[in-house]
């Protein structure tokens, strides 16, 4: 084998990895469907809602003012404590829902 077909070989090896490695970091969009999201009445957009099953709560309640926020306030999906693995919507909602302070 020559130089030149080794270091290609090393280089398909290498990126091949790290083109996996990269889409197993990847995380999954919450499901609305999902046990624990509806455990915890997840949705995806806090209009939604059920104002009778939950009359203290308010459409500037988002995810991305939760003190459970683990993402930049500024992203349009972001990780939650409570969901691991998944990311939820940034004006998404759940009962366990508590201002940041």
């Amino acid at each position: 084998m020559n130089t030149s077909r080794r270091t290609f070989m090393i280089t398909i090896v290498a990126t091949s990895s790290a083109l996996s490695a990269t889409r197993s970091l990847a995380q999954a969009t919450l499901d609305e469907k999902d046990p624990q999201a509806v455990a915890l009445s997840y949705v995806g957009d806090t209009a939604k809602v059920d104002a009778k099953k939950f009359p203290k709560h308010d459409n500037t309640q988002l995810c991305n003012g939760c003190a459970l926020w683990q993402s930049k306030p500024t992203d349009t999906q972001g990780n939650c404590a409570l969901f691991a693995g998944k990311q939820v919507s940034a004006k998404g909602w759940c009962s366990a829902w508590a201002r940041k302070r």
